[in-house]
């Protein structure tokens, strides 16, 4: 067995004067990067808000409600995008004179996803005058149609990609708007409710009234923009990067910093990863399996003790997270065993489902699923007797939710409501309508996904020298981030000698490697199949591995984060 290498296209640098080591440029142009221009980091160089159609009339509809005093209530969304946007909301309009702020978060299990009519009724209820949503509302024509019904004033933020009928709303912002000339299509939820704060700041300042600094929101748009996974272009890199800096230093929501402190991470050193892997996911437990009002609650602490025992919180619910999940895998790993594939024979997409699933995780299951088999995969639970949600994943090359779109052209009858990007996507239906959904996403995917390559190839940017194994590369790296979606943090390959290995944790390979050049090594393969690993027999190994700086003790050592690896020699 070896690995499926497959390098990273070369791009072309034409910066020649820059003072870039050659490495890093060639990591660089191979990420679409051809000066030294697209990679500023200040905040002087982000898109200005002015490009984003509507924001006049948006920020002309918050100016009105702050003259007037207007009850104003945040539709936000149970995932680590729509806390952060929510949080942000929250704390710039208190910040700048609004006195009647308030949010809901749709409850998944009761409400369902976004705007709805049921949600819009509630804020009516509690006195709501203007509803503003933060990454949702673009699809919610029911709700939108609702708030009109009963008075409301409705100010849409999103980023989701529309249908081609919009939701009636006094003013609607999203980049991905057909006529939005905004450059950054990828901005986050979090990162549209910036740029309306910014642009509200602005005018506010313009007349001559006291307003926040907004990059003190910063900290909250790099997590949600990092949780959301949404591709790192120059502009989501700026906004990431300026959050890191101040998370770094000190200057960050004391929720953001007790999370990362619960979990064991140390702010200073933070990357953007962390983000990813270590904050979002706890944030986004109180939405999966309780009440994202936790994790909002966290964000909006105010000081570090409180924050403290809201990330104690967090962390019990991602733990119960993961048990949960790792029950569902296993279901979902006998139930693909027991239809009998193996790797070649399975079919162009997967759709699972079982009656006693967690509709909260099934997102996170079917990402995992995706991951092992590299096939687009939707994971169905029960939303109420009659109809499931489904939480679909993809695989690079194929839109999940325009393939979606094309499903219900075709079969208009059996998806209720979808939405969603090209990697993830949600969609609702009746459990009657199952069978036949099934059928016919797997006879969609299988027509889109001809010809295409459907192995999981390991995209990496080559072997490195014995030179370049060095903690000095290893901290060029870090610092030539932030890395993430569309931005692939660098990955490399080469062969090993195995000196030691053994497992920490249960599941967790730690090896000893020599590379070529006779240096010993550090590394450590995560989740590794126990049964192959580790192996007497294997004196060699090929890797595909993520150079890391591991601080122990007081100990700065150079390790190697292997993403895969297979006998060699």
């Amino acid at each position: 067995m070896t690995l499926k290498l497959k390098a990273r296209p070369e791009g072309q640098w034409l910066d020649g004067s820059s003072a870039i080591p050659p490495r890093l440029r060639k990591i660089y142009a191979s990420r679409g990067i051809q000066g030294e221009a697209a990679l500023q980091r200040q905040t002087s160089n982000l898109a200005h808000y002015r490009e984003l159609k509507g924001i006049d009339t948006a920020v002309a509809l918050l100016l009105e409600a702050r003259e007037q005093q207007t009850r104003i209530t945040i539709i936000g969304d149970f995932d680590a995008d729509g806390a952060t946007s929510t949080a942000l909301c929250m704390l710039a309009l208190q910040s700048m004179g609004f006195t009647h702020v308030d949010y809901l978060v749709p409850n998944r299990f009761d409400f369902g996803y976004g705007l709805s009519p049921e949600i819009v009724d509630l804020a009516h209820q509690q006195q709501a005058q203007l509803l503003l949503t933060v990454d949702n509302g673009i699809a919610c024509l029911d709700g939108a149609r609702r708030a009109r019904e009963l008075g409301l004033k409705l100010l849409i933020t999103d980023h989701h990609l529309p249908a081609t009928q919009l939701p009636e709303a006094d003013a609607i912002v999203n980049p991905n708007l057909s006529d939005c000339g905004f450059p950054s299509k990828n901005l986050a939820g979090v990162g549209v409710a910036f740029y309306l704060m910014l642009a509200l700041c602005r005018q506010l300042q313009q007349q001559g009234l006291a307003t926040p600094n907004p990059a003190d929101f910063l900290d909250l748009v790099a997590l949600g923009t990092v949780a959301d996974v949404v591709k790192l272009d120059g502009n989501n890199r700026i906004l990431v990067y300026q959050g890191l800096q101040r998370i770094r230093h000190g200057r960050c929501r004391p929720g953001i910093q007790a999370m990362l402190e619960v979990a064991g991470r140390d702010p200073t050193r933070i990357q953007a990863s962390d983000l990813g892997f270590v904050v979002g996911p706890r944030l986004n437990a109180a939405g999966r399996l309780d009440d994202m009002a936790m994790g909002i609650e966290c964000l909006l602490a105010k000081d570090q003790g409180t924050a403290r025992q809201m990330a104690v919180q967090l962390d019990n619910l991602n733990r119960e997270r993961r048990e949960i999940e790792s029950g569902m895998q296993e279901e979902a790993l006998k139930t693909l065993q027991q239809l009998s594939f193996n790797e070649q024979q399975l079919p162009s997409a997967l759709v699972l489902y079982q009656p006693d699933w967690h509709q909260g995780v099934i997102g996170i299951l079917a990402g995992r699923i995706k991951e092992r088999y590299f096939r687009p995969t939707i994971a169905f639970a029960h939303q109420d007797e009659a109809s499931l949600k489904g939480s679909a994943r993809s695989i690079p090359g194929l839109h999940i939710r325009d393939l979606l779109e094309e499903v219900n052209s075709r079969y208009p009858n059996v998806i209720d409501k979808f939405g969603g990007h090209a990697m993830a996507a949600g969609l609702s239906l009746k459990v009657d309508n199952l069978a036949a959904f099934e059928t016919v996403f797997s006879q969609v995917a299988a027509e889109w996904l001809e010809g295409h390559a459907l192995e999981g190839e390991i995209i990496t940017d080559g072997a490195l020298s014995s030179e370049e194994l060095s903690l000095d590369f290893a901290q060029l790296l870090k610092e030539g981030g932030p890395w993430g979606q569309g931005f692939e943090e660098p990955l490399f390959d080469g062969e090993f000698e195995l000196v030691d290995q053994r497992l920490v944790g249960s599941k967790h390979l730690k090896m000893m490697v020599r590379e070529p050049g006779g240096k010993l090594i550090d590394a450590i393969a995560f989740n590794v199949d126990l049964a192959q690993w580790p192996s007497a027999r294997v004196k060699h190994v090929q890797l595909a591995y993520r150079l890391d700086i591991n601080y122990f003790r007081g100990r700065v050592s150079l390790q190697l984060l292997v993403e895969d690896l297979a006998p060699a020699g």
